[in-house]
């Protein structure tokens, strides 16, 4: 839909054409327009207030869009702001004419003495625009819904996502020139250079978050593995990396799991208790009490989980776009990207299998960047990797149903556990014992390097966590091997006699 139409020779407003027809005033504040632009003109202070709030296209004159655009430009430069400069850039933008010369200009300077209370007459002006824009939206939602060609699912999604755009303040814009973008690029690199920590979202992984920086907002991450190697396992520590321990909310999509089994499954990961002990809820006294203690975090941890089964695309995005909103949701998990459907509505299919993974995984890409949030998605592996003879490590190539998922993703990693086939050392030239390990396996890495990260494997927790430099992994596949409440003494690890001496580990 064109925003605007010609009335009379002029562009204008669609808002302001449907307002007219129905005989009313579109939102306007144009005393509080004035105000703001002069107190701009006249006040430095008043320019740093209301940047970051208001855009041209906030301001119902045309006038004062293009006063605004000259203020903008000035500030972008670094240049001084003034009654001169203001008017020297609209004749250099050759807009000075159109405002109404250096006559209106020296009028908006009349009518204030200040810039006090500025921002609040800028978050007005916000508001009339955005009561126009709602105006405008669903005014083409109104005349889309006539339209019988058009699939009512496609029609809600349009909806729902130009209201989300309007709640985030994140409207429609064309394209920026290099330059624009250039300064954006040097302030971010310039934000990241100032902090302590990570670029991204720190996934509590010390090898794979100096590997990425943490996870980077608008990325589309695939963590594939064949059934058992660890994909819900990995994702559910990592979640609860993520919430507890650095205070990112994490929304979880289960697919698979009911919400109560996979929080069940953290509950064992984060007080020791094995999952058999907690389903049959034989506890010692002293466990009940770690129970009871070492939950408290896990209750009070920002994590949101939805176990709708065979949740559609569509569904998706409109949950993820109320979790963002609502809750600040910083990352997206999905567990596990095959269960879900392209579909709107049931029964609705997207062509054959391979296709409709290909729309899954190419909305999932645009969720990602549309929301600015790194999306996870779980995805299973061909049998390819069963049958293949020698190292059953995954290949891009065993990624299952469809290439767009390579394409579409900015990293592609696999879950690898060798002791799975009964491999008991890694097949590097070492020959290191493999047991209580994994790998992560990052295959494909838009923005960086490539790596596998070994990290340490507590089957009887299903839980990931770093494998502790220079531990021994003989020791460590002996203390996975038993459960919590038993002890393992050196002599039992290492064949030797404890003396009472320091332990060479």
């Amino acid at each position: 839909m064109e925003e605007t139409r010609s009335l009379q020779g002029q562009k204008v407003d669609k808002a302001r054409i449907i307002s007219l027809e129905k005989g009313k005033i579109p939102p306007q504040a144009l005393d509080l327009e004035i105000a703001v632009l002069g107190a701009m003109m006249i006040d430095k202070k008043g320019i740093d207030d209301v940047i970051d709030i208001l855009h041209p296209e906030a301001f119902y004159d045309k006038k004062h869009q293009e006063i605004y655009a000259a203020i903008y430009t000035l500030f972008q430069n670094s240049e001084p702001t003034d009654l001169l400069t203001v008017s020297q850039q609209l004749r250099k933008d050759g807009k000075l004419e159109l405002v109404g010369g250096d006559f209106y200009l020296i009028n908006l300077t009349q009518k204030v003495a200040s810039s006090a209370h500025i921002e609040y007459h800028a978050r007005i002006i916000l508001q009339k625009y955005i009561q126009r824009k709602l105006i405008s939206i669903s005014s083409d939602i109104i005349e889309t819904a006539y339209d019988e060609t058009v699939d009512v699912f496609d029609l809600l999604d349009l909806a729902e996502g130009k209201l989300f755009e309007v709640t985030q303040g994140n409207l429609k814009k064309g394209s920026e020139d290099a330059g624009d973008l250039v300064k954006q690029a040097l302030k971010k690199i310039q934000d990241i250079s100032n902090q302590d920590g990570m670029s991204g979202l720190e996934t509590g992984f010390t090898k794979l978050d100096a590997l990425t920086s943490g996870w980077q907002p608008s990325d589309l991450i695939i963590i594939a593995a064949r059934p058992g190697m660890g994909k819900t396992a990995f994702v559910i520590s990592m979640a609860k990396n993520m919430a507890i321990d650095f205070g990112h909310p994490v929304a979880l999509f289960s697919l698979e799991m009911s919400s109560v089994q996979l929080i069940t499954r953290m509950i064992s990961s984060e007080t020791g208790l094995t999952s058999e002990k907690l389903r049959k809820g034989n506890l010692e006294a002293h466990e009940w009490e770690q129970l009871n203690v070492k939950v408290k975090k896990l209750s009070d941890a920002p994590i949101y989980i939805d176990d709708t089964p065979s949740l559609s695309i569509f569904d998706l995005r409109a949950k993820a776009r109320r979790l963002v909103s609502q809750h600040g949701v910083k990352i997206i998990v999905i567990d596990y990207l095959q269960l879900m459907t392209a579909g709107g509505s049931a029964g609705k299919g997207g062509g054959n299998r391979e296709q409709e993974i290909s729309t899954i995984s190419r909305n999932l890409k645009a969720l990602a960047k549309e929301l600015n949030v790194p999306v996870i998605a779980l995805s299973q592996l061909s049998r390819a990797v069963e049958t293949r003879g020698g190292s059953k490590r995954p290949l891009l190539s065993d990624l299952r149903e469809s290439g767009a998922i390579e394409q579409d993703a900015d990293i592609v990693s696999f879950i690898f556990r060798p002791e799975y086939y009964g491999v008991t050392e890694w097949d590097d030239d070492d020959h290191t014992p493999c047991e209580g390990q994994g790998e992560f396996i990052v295959a494909k890495h838009r923005n960086g390097g490539l790596e596998n990260i070994r990290l340490k494997f507590t089957g009887h927790l299903a839980k990931f966590s770093d494998l502790e430099e220079g531990f021994s992994s003989e020791f460590q596949s002996k203390m996975n091997a038993v459960s919590p409440d038993q002890f393992i003494s050196p002599k039992d690890a290492f064949g030797i006699e404890d003396d009472g001496g320091d332990v060479p580990f």
